[in-house]
């Protein structure tokens, strides 16, 4: 078998495509779930729901981050030296900001729109409202601003973060690059590896999670940035060390049987198994250490059993990945605007949930891949979202999210 590492590795292509598509049916699913809070809500809810998405929630992010890291490594060491390294961060910037500003900008300014206008705070009149949207001093909504106004990134988040931890990566490649390709790293075996990273996750969870509630606003999100900053770090490490990569592989079915336990015992909790256990975490370190333990198992046994499966059945070539991959950065930005549009306007319709559900996540895929369809034909959209712009067929198959 081919060691990983030292090929082009399509099932990261995969993982990208996939992680994607299980991004859109959790967004799908946050518009119907009870009790958690989305920028609009159907009038059908459902508390099953939330057991449902349980199973990707805590990691999902966390396997985008871990991937790009992933990509990151192995694209630095096909290019090799320093200047690499700055062509990368050039082209992390311009391929992750710009799309990012046009998102903010464009994009996401339905989503703000349709928000306000189901809790009955603006007027309808979308051109009116994106006026005062795009103006940071505007007086419109003030108890919603951000420093800079009505102005949101909103499920964008990831591309300032995805930006970050890169050009921090890059700054520390060196040693990195040093760290992996040492004796005493190569030499670990990959158990001590995993029960170490695993140990850092649940030391993060155990003294940020309660000091620092998510944000996603960047500057005060620590818990998040303890979390996926590791991620990304042991990712560009993984990606370097084909023994690690292998030892995955060969025990993914450990990782998933490790990883729906995590779940189910999750889930009984959730569901009132363990009613005391509110009390007994404000009450005992030693609770708090059991439950950051298993949060961080279940986080590392699911990012370790989906990228153990894809090594195993997913690293081969295909013209699905040939369409997908140049299209994911256009698809990530288009498709939460896109579900909450189309949301909107089936309301009035009132079908039952499960026929509105199917024609939501019908008309978001389609309205993807249309919107994708134009993008790719304009090279002023290109740009704007984060493609090249007059590349050959080599160039347009570079997925961004990689490189």
């Amino acid at each position: 078998m081919t060691q990983p590492g030292t090929e082009r590795r399509y099932d990261i292509d995969w993982l990208r495509t996939l992680a994607f598509a299980v991004l859109i049916l959790y967004h799908l699913g946050m518009y119907y779930v009870a009790d958690w809070g989305w920028h609009i809500k159907s009038e059908q809810t459902s508390v099953w729901l939330q057991n449902l998405m349980m199973l990707t929630s805590p990691w999902r992010m966390s396997l985008l981050f871990f991937i790009s890291a992933m990509a990151l490594a192995l694209a630095q060491r096909r290019g090799g030296g320093s200047a690499n390294s700055l062509h990368l961060a050039r082209l992390r910037s311009r391929r992750l900001l710009v799309p990012l500003l046009f998102g903010m900008f464009v994009i996401v300014v339905p989503q703000v729109y349709f928000e306000a206008l189901s809790q009955d705070l603006i007027e309808p009149g979308y051109f009116r409202f994106w006026a005062q949207y795009i103006n940071p001093r505007t007086d419109l909504l003030t108890g919603h601003h951000t420093p800079i106004g009505l102005l949101t990134w909103n499920h964008l988040w990831f591309l300032p973060y995805l930006w970050l931890y890169s050009l921090l990566l890059l700054l520390l490649s060196g040693p990195l690059q040093r760290l992996a390709q040492g004796g005493g790293l190569q030499r670990l075996p990959p158990l001590v590896v995993i029960a170490a990273v695993v140990l850092a996750l649940m030391l993060v969870w155990l003294f940020l999670r309660a000091r620092f509630p998510s944000t996603h606003a960047l500057l005060d999100d620590w818990y998040n940035h303890g979390r996926y900053f590791l991620v990304f770090v042991f990712g560009y490490l993984f990606a370097l060390q084909p023994r690690w990569w292998q030892f995955v592989i060969d025990r993914r079915r450990v990782f998933l049987c490790l990883g729906v336990a995590c779940y189910l015992l999750i889930l009984a909790e959730r569901n009132g198994a363990f009613p005391n256990l509110e009390a007994d975490l404000e009450a005992h370190l030693g609770t708090r250490l059991i439950v950051g333990t298993l949060v961080a198992l279940n986080h590392w046994a699911w990012i370790f059993c989906v990228v153990g499966l894809a090594g195993r059945y997913l690293n081969r070539p295909s013209p699905v990945l040939r369409y997908s991959n140049p299209a994911i950065l256009p698809w990530y930005i288009l498709h939460q605007t896109l579900i909450i549009v189309f949301a909107w306007w089936l309301k009035p319709f009132v079908l039952p949930i499960g026929l509105e559900a199917l024609v939501l996540l019908v008309l978001t895929v389609a309205g993807c891949i249309g919107g994708y369809a134009v993008i790719q034909r304009v090279n002023i959209l290109r740009w704007l979202c984060g493609m090249s712009v007059g590349g050959g067929r080599e160039t347009a198959q570079r997925p961004v999210l990689a490189h």
